[in-house]
């Protein structure tokens, strides 16, 4: 009778319900529909209806399948080379090096924190393009110059170059000021030079993080897709996105060779994190004194050599800030001087973000005609606000969705660490395969009414791929927030624990009114980087591309080929600039209240609690509202 009065206690039960909810979950969301992707490559029909398991292989080497593959690896490896080179420099000069204006600098430098994906691409294109600001005003000077200079691989290269370095201000930058001074000064001491003591004292502490944003730069150009797909290169993401949806009567088995890309993809990426979690275990160790001293800059005592840091400094704030500026400027710019890219300095409006204007234009026949509404602002285009209120509710659910899952998890985890490491694997799962081929599977998988997993429901119908989108983006991730919220985990002392629980409280109240407080700083952060990633996320969209899913990022991008066409969006160009600054004032926003405000520890906030209650109690007794006191 007692075994049976265990099983029945409500701990208990809400264990056993979630053991086998996660096994549910992983099966159907994580392993069958990526199976079944593999499958799909040996499972080709041919003409007469028979089966061909080898045909696909067969096409990827007859065809050019294998260029794709050769395209992402050369922007990949690319990459590895200029990210590193930039990000470690802008890391040096803002963090290490004692430069004039190094906090501006940093702010430069740091905002494609604030925009990324389409819409940072769309910050270069608004540049560089073939009738940008830059290329008329070159083409002006020197009218023999090829207008369409920045595309293919060295405008994705120069595009993803700058964007990737916001890894190395995160990441590289915390380990920099991380740094023990004492040794620095220790090997000056012993008449070591500054270059010297860079290279043989600070770089090997460094390490364990530049191998780790390497392993993380790789991936992110050998799936790259924003870039490529804007900038027309030819690479595996888009290819894979095209063949999705395309069928048979286009081309031979589109889907089989969509999934081979996929798996190729995810191939490269398991063996990259096998390498990185295996020089992970190796340990690296750093002897430090006792007390641990900050990092003071160092001077470049060498005249020419300070001139050059400089130099070097300020011409990289301008390539960083010169998008940024040119599209906050054109974005209250006229449509005809943003599509002629002269600036009108008086002439201001508001109309690429409120309102609307009918718009005259002379057809081929000598008529004029007139498209009511044809110049919209992005708070007045219905295609804009619904992109901004599906991406919005989309990546604010699947980012807050992300975070409970992985704050009940890594709760689990530190209560029962044996069992735990199962939970921690299968979270960190998704890191194993590239974000595409995730989609993809979904897409496939899902898109059928015999899915009995789901009750036989299609996820991929109407309004159902929301919902899809929503797991996806859940599902991609869960292993980035398990990383960020099982390190604040460890800032937990064992003895708060203990204390609730000698005064009676059960686990769930001890997890919310003792754990949750301590680590609600940085699962705020996990959800603002979260949230600000999908918001302007391009690659799962495209990849579920269906009218009642259209992002934010699919409707900007549609923006570039559809301006002007038979007299509609007119001002696309206007109001992708704008788009493009709401972007970077909403992300922007959303890191400061975390980063910001919401940064401080729970002494902090009680402190400022403390503070707001005094306030309102002075403004109350000064209107006699309250009595003194």
């Amino acid at each position: 009778m007692k075994s049976v009065a265990k099983w029945l206690k409500p701990g208990q039960i809400f264990r056993l319900f979630g053991f086998g909810l996660f096994i549910y979950l992983f099966l159907g969301f994580m392993i069958l529909p990526n199976i079944n992707t593999l499958t799909q490559i040996f499972s080709t029909k041919t003409a007469s209806g028979g089966t061909d398991p080898w045909a696909v292989i067969r096409f990827f080497f007859a065809g050019n399948m294998g260029t794709y593959v050769l395209n992402s690896l050369k922007l990949a490896v690319g990459l590895v080379v200029t990210a590193n080179v930039v990000g470690i420099s802008i890391v040096l000069l803002t963090e290490y090096f004692d430069i004039r204006g190094a906090k501006i600098l940093r702010m430069g430098y740091m905002t494609t924190l604030i925009y990324s994906g389409v819409a940072l691409v769309t910050g270069y294109l608004f540049l560089y393009d073939n009738n940008g600001i830059l290329t008329t005003a070159l083409a002006n000077a020197f009218p023999g110059m090829n207008r369409n200079w920045f595309s293919g691989f060295s405008a994705v290269m120069f595009t993803m170059t700058f964007a990737t370095t916001s890894n190395h201000m995160l990441f590289l930058r915390n380990a920099i000021r991380n740094i023990d001074y004492n040794t620095v000064e220790a090997a000056r001491n012993l008449g070591a030079r500054p270059l010297k003591v860079l290279f043989k004292v600070v770089f090997p502490t460094l390490i364990p993080t530049l191998f780790s944003l390497t392993i993380m730069t790789f991936i992110t150009g050998l799936c790259a897709m924003s870039a490529p797909t804007l900038l027309g290169y030819d690479s595996i993401n888009p290819e894979i996105v095209r063949l999705a949806g395309s069928s048979v009567a286009d081309e031979a088995f589109p889907q089989a060779r969509a999934a081979l890309l996929s798996i190729i993809l995810a191939v490269f990426t398991i063996v990259l994190l096998t390498i990185l979690s295996a020089y992970e275990r190796r340990g690296h160790y750093l002897s430090v004194s006792k007390t641990k001293a900050k990092l003071v800059k160092q001077k470049i005592d060498n005249k020419v050599a300070n001139v050059f840091a400089h130099i070097y400094a300020y011409l990289l704030f301008i390539v960083y800030m010169t998008p940024v500026v040119m599209i906050i400027i054109f974005s209250f710019q006229t449509y005809g001087a943003i599509r002629m890219k002269t600036l009108d300095l008086g002439n201001w409006t508001f109309l690429n973000f409120f309102g609307k204007e009918d718009y005259s234009y002379l057809t081929s026949r000598g008529v004029y005609r007139v498209r009511e509404g044809a110049v919209s602002g992005v708070f007045s285009n219905a295609d804009t606000l619904g992109g901004i209120r599906t991406s919005f509710i989309l990546s604010a659910l699947a980012a807050a969705l992300a975070c409970v899952i992985v704050v009940v998890a890594v709760n689990y985890i530190f209560k029962h660490r044996k069992k735990g490491a199962v939970l921690e694997y299968a979270l960190l799962f998704p890191w194993l395969l590239p974000t595409i081929l995730i989609c993809y599977s979904y897409r496939t998988y899902f898109n059928s009414n015999d899915i009995w997993y789901v009750g036989n429901a299609n996820l991929y119908y109407a309004e159902n791929v929301r919902l899809l989108i929503i797991i996806a983006y859940t599902v991609v991730k869960l292993p980035f927030s398990l990383r960020m919220i099982k390190a604040a985990f460890y800032a937990i002392d064992d003895e708060l624990e203990d204390a609730a629980r000698n005064l009676g409280a059960g686990g769930l109240t001890t997890m919310l009114r003792i754990k949750l407080p301590i680590v609600l700083p940085s699962v705020l952060a996990v959800f603002a980087l979260n949230f600000n990633a999908l918001f302007t996320e391009f690659d799962m969209s495209a990849t579920f591309a269906s009218s009642y899913g259209t992002s934010y990022a699919m409707v900007m991008q549609a923006m570039t080929r559809e301006e002007g066409l038979y007299g509609y969006n007119v001002n696309a160009s206007g109001r992708r600039a704008a788009s493009t600054v709401f972007i970077m004032l909403l992300s922007g926003l959303i890191l400061y209240l975390v980063y910001g405000v919401g940064a401080r520890d729970l002494g902090e906030r009680l402190a400022a609690r403390e503070k707001r209650r005094k306030r309102r109690d002075r403004i109350l007794t000064r209107l006699g509202l309250r009595q003194a006191g």
